[in-house]
């Protein structure tokens, strides 16, 4: 009898875990509706295809919770807060365990006002009913369940739109300041854009959910592409993935699948690197779908998986119109109609929010599925942001929902504010304060860690063949310049951090793995030099014009420099090649300067020394492009040695 007893429990505790999926449709009933997301207002007097509210709910037998992702372009925290408590009332789940996010396409009814748009009265007060009611049918249709997890990268659905553009084509902002140095949509190949001012997230993250006999139940994804495009009202690709991966992985009629939006206030499906692409809105979804079905395939799912779910609040402050401001928007707005007609209105009465309302109230929150971690925010993300908070996370397996809960603005992180751009511009879309970002990634993070139980991690790029080298060859100083924030550039020898100044972007592709693009800024140290040293790097030259040319100077070499300006103690100058990444080595012996591109045992430029021995080492100064694996050596390298250097490179 006491070994049917323990065999009992062990079963009890093995099917524990229950699942139940719904989805309810939100079209609104009345028409014409406004939709937002756009600079101005637009109407749309019927549905190209219906909008959704899909929702899961699992339990555990000790934490009930409630996922739903809505056909909306966002939604404010009130009116989600509505259909919490109205779930919460009818469910029995408290409202901290429910996550509301929206989809983010930008053909959806104005459930929220949104820069020249103003919610839709009776869609706002349609909305939260019916989110709830998605949230009562999941919960009324839990049964014992398996839980499974994967992921797969996806580098050809996803791009960075905002490029940073050439020093000499800066945009003027709103206000009548030119201080773009980098915005979204250039243009297919525009020779006004130097290169994308972020990483990606190719990541594209699935949930899946099986009844206990292997039926697929439901499946949430996430992937960070911002929308691709559809007539209003429709759900975009996010609702014609939900609607079609259900037949390729052979679900019933019952299934319920759901695409979130992850980390991409930077990202979008244009590569403005290449030709303009013809692809349709369903032949992108069906590419995604097949994707996601490749992960799907992979998954192992798991009965006994825990759940456990965090929530917290913070409170940010928003960047306010000083005086100067708000009197250049008092005089816009004493001769606008009704509506805002054009972006200088929709600026001008944005100040006025922004100065009624200094200060907002974030909901933030993390669940984890099993081994799987989740972190939900409510503004719209960069993806350096969310490859941060994955880097980071206790849960090796993590992914995160934007505007969720609530729709509080762009976050750019802040060296991001510096280059400028819509996603930088004070509004209530991005409106934050400079430091929003820092605080709201170290808060998730702890919310992560009270659902792991775990401490975060400290995120490393692994040494390679070619760093490996380099350390061999003892340098005084080599900074590999793959950080993903902060100001300061960590020095692999322990001795000598540098320093970013302002305008630089980070955790770009690079030459040996990621690496900073300098638009106006530099990395500055101070290294002790001899009689003989050698400063070798991957560099990736990206300005017009002049900036063929590589230049040595007496002490110095300099990429893209005009040789007119420092004609006395020019040594050499030779050409290169742009947007291109070349390795450079610069060896000071005996009174010579010698410059080796490329692993060649022949110097590109061979002259004399006439300058002093440098102590202040900058990288980045007056160059416009990204600079890779900087190293100092204090003594003259051999040609054999920087090739082999070179060689190790082309062995990851």
């Amino acid at each position: 009898m006491r070994f049917l007893a323990a065999a009992l429990l062990v079963w009890n505790a093995e099917a524990a875990l229950r699942a139940g999926a719904a989805k309810v449709d939100v079209t609104p009933r009345r028409f014409p509706v406004a939709s937002n997301c756009m600079f101005l207002e637009r109407l749309a007097d019927k549905a190209h295809a219906p909008l959704h509210a899909r929702a899961i709910v699992l339990d555990d037998g000790a934490v009930k919770l409630a996922i739903v992702v809505v056909d909306s372009c966002m939604m404010p925290r009130d009116l989600i807060d509505r259909a919490k408590e109205i779930a919460a009332r009818a469910t029995g789940i408290p409202s901290e365990r429910i996550m509301v996010s929206a989809t983010h396409t930008h053909s959806a009814p104005a459930a929220m006002s949104c820069l020249g748009t103003d919610a839709e009265a009776d869609y706002v007060e349609f909305l939260p009913r019916k989110i709830a009611e998605a949230i009562s049918l999941a919960a009324a249709r839990l049964v014992p369940a398996r839980v499974g997890h994967g992921a797969i990268d996806d580098y050809e659905d996803t791009h960075c739109r905002r490029w940073i553009l050439r020093p000499d084509k800066m945009k003027q902002d709103p206000f009548g300041f030119q201080t773009v140095r980098a915005n979204m949509h250039p243009g297919y190949q525009n020779p006004d854009a130097i290169a994308p001012s972020g990483p990606v997230d190719p990541q594209l993250s699935v949930l899946s959910i099986h009844t206990t006999n292997g039926a697929p139940l439901a499946l949430l994804a996430n992937y960070s592409q911002h929308y691709f495009g559809s007539p209003i009202l429709h759900p975009d690709y996010f609702g014609v993935f939900s609607e079609t991966i259900g037949a390729k992985i052979g679900a019933g009629a019952d299934f319920v699948a759901m695409m979130s939006q992850g980390t991409s206030g930077d990202q979008m499906w244009m590569d403005y690197g290449a030709p303009k692409s013809g692809i349709t809105l369903e032949e992108y979804s069906a590419r995604v779908v097949n994707k996601a079905v490749q992960a799907y395939r992979a998954i192992r799912h798991d009965e006994r998986a825990t759940l456990a779910m965090a929530e917290t609040r913070l409170t940010l402050g928003r960047r306010v119109p000083d005086e100067r401001r708000m009197a250049w928007a008092d005089g816009i707005l004493a001769g606008m109609g009704p509506k805002p007609r054009n972006q200088n209105e929709v600026y001008a009465r944005e100040q006025r929010y922004l100065r009624d309302e200094p200060r907002r109230e974030l909901k933030l929150q993390a669940i984890r599925v099993g081994g799987l971690g989740i972190a939900a925010m409510p503004n719209e993300v960069f993806a350096i942001t969310g490859l941060k908070i994955k880097a980071r996370s206790p849960l090796a397996a993590t992914f995160n929902i934007e505007l969720a809960n609530g729709a509080e603005g762009y976050i750019p992180p802040p060296e991001q504010h510096r280059l400028g751009g819509y996603t930088t511009w004070p509004a209530r879309s991005a409106g934050l304060e400079e430091s929003a970002e820092p605080r709201i990634v170290d808060t998730l993070l702890g919310l992560l860690e009270r659902t792991a139980g775990a401490k975060r991690r400290e995120p490393a790029i692994a040494p390679g063949p070619y760093s490996r080298a380099v350390m061999r060859s003892r340098p005084q100083a080599y900074w590999r310049m793959n950080e993903l924030a902060g100001t300061t550039a960590a020095d692999s020898t322990g001795r000598h951090p540098a320093t970013y100044t302002d305008g630089v972007a980070f955790y770009l592709p690079g030459a040996v793995d990621r690496a900073p693009h300098f638009a106006g800024g530099w990395l500055e140290a101070f290294v002790e030099a001899s009689g003989a040293y050698t400063v070798e790097a991957w560099f990736w030259h990206g300005a017009p014009g002049i900036a063929g040319t590589i230049v040595a100077y007496g002490d110095e070499l300099a990429i893209g420099a005009d040789s007119r300006l420092r004609a006395g103690s020019l040594v050499g100058a030779t050409r290169i090649e742009q947007k291109t990444w070349r390795h450079v080595a610069l060896l000071r012996d005996r009174g010579r300067l010698r410059v080796y591109l490329d692993g060649s045992k022949t110097p590109e430029i061979d002259g004399a020394a006439t300058a002093a021995v440098p102590r202040r080492f900058t990288a980045g100064d007056s160059f416009e492009g990204k600079i890779d694996e900087v190293a100092v050596y204090p003594r003259a390298l051999s040609p054999a040695e920087v090739e082999s250097h070179f060689r190790a490179a082309g062995s990851r």
